[in-house]
């Protein structure tokens, strides 16, 4: 087996181990805290075990101390709290934090996606862990080489970095869309993608891909907001060749900037282009006609997130498995126009 070095000659981490073993974080927390047996192959404890000799880990005791319960708080690191979708999933953290006593502290990014301002410099000590979205990955920028467990939120299952993941079904999610629309007798399609890079949008792309494979689709990128979805919309359906019949959006936001710009264009929702969103929003509601979108329980993520993170600290393998989402069919979507 081989090891590798944390870089720069940091002193090791749990992380680390688990990336040099190939397991997760939790597996390293299991076997190392002796409490692997019934969970943990035989070999596997030796893998880690190995790992964390080779690399000279030792266990941090006040970071153990900490996960005993002695501070209670949790770190949730999320985009904005300016976008309700994160809103909710801090109120579902937070829910399930409370009933065991403890607290969760908020990371927001000002501009909404990438990096926020380090305020926990001094208090980095007093957190037992932290629960982070993926679109928000470029501010754990901060904790890395600590020792905290990490709950990650709609992120690369491939990633080890991780002590636990709690992830949607987005990829179904995308294909309910698509089974939608396809039975509706669509054919053309433009796809209005997120801007942002992040994983949950690359599943979307992917599985839309796969879904309507056969089919004409155009994509095009827009920031995560009404001006810029708008501005994209317009831009694509000025290009020459025959016009989508159907406009599948990443987000809610996406599509409320797409159906301003049919309306801008002189084209009816659904009757000349249906718009389909992803998020199930207030703002779903909130447009005329009201949003096709997918449901996203924001809640739950939150509150599972949450308690991998309880499961995570008290030595636990936490629970895994995707969270169903919901096509929700509303007036936004309708059969394709008749040549």
């Amino acid at each position: 087996m081989q090891t590798t070095e944390p870089p720069g000659g940091a002193r090791p981490t749990s992380r680390d181990v688990a990336r040099a073993a190939g397991v997760s974080q939790a597996t390293v927390s299991l076997v190392l805290g002796d409490k692997w047996r019934g969970r943990v192959s035989e070999r596997t404890a030796g893998i880690v075990r190995d790992a964390a000799r080779d690399l000279g880990y030792r266990p941090n005791l006040a970071a153990r101390n900490l996960r005993l319960g002695r501070t209670r708080t949790a770190l949730l690191v999320v985009p904005a709290l300016t976008n309700e979708f994160f809103a909710r999933v801090y109120t579902g953290a937070a829910t399930v934090a409370a009933r065991h006593g403890f607290g969760v502290v908020l990371y927001p990014s000002p501009e909404g996606v990438g990096p926020a301002k380090d305020p926990f410099a001094s208090a980095r000590a007093a957190l037992d862990g932290v629960i982070a979205s993926s679109m928000a990955a470029d501010a754990l920028t901060a904790f890395h080489g600590t020792d905290l467990p990490l709950v990650m939120l709609d992120s690369d299952p491939a990633d080890t970095g991780a002590a636990a993941q709690v992830n949607l079904d987005i990829a179904d999610g995308m294909r309910q869309v698509t089974d939608h629309l396809l039975a509706l007798g669509h054919r053309r399609f433009l796809h209005l993608a997120s801007a942002v890079p992040s994983w949950t949008f690359d599943v979307r792309a992917a599985a839309l891909a796969e879904a309507l494979r056969g089919t004409e689709v155009r994509t095009v990128r827009a920031p995560l907001d009404v001006a810029g979805a708008r501005a994209a919309t317009e831009q694509a359906l000025a290009a020459p060749g025959p016009r989508p019949t159907a406009v599948i959006c990443d987000d809610d936001i996406l599509a409320a900037g797409a159906c301003k710009a049919l309306r801008r264009l002189g084209l009816r929702v659904p009757e000349d282009v249906s718009v389909t969103g992803f998020d199930d929003l207030a703002l779903a509601t909130a447009v005329e006609p009201e949003l096709t979108t997918v449901r996203l329980p924001a809640e739950r993520i939150g509150e599972q997130g949450m308690a991998a993170l309880l499961a995570v600290l008290a030595g636990e393998e936490p629970e895994r498995g995707h969270i169903p989402v919901t096509l929700v069919e509303r007036a936004s979507s309708g059969p394709a126009p008749t040549p």
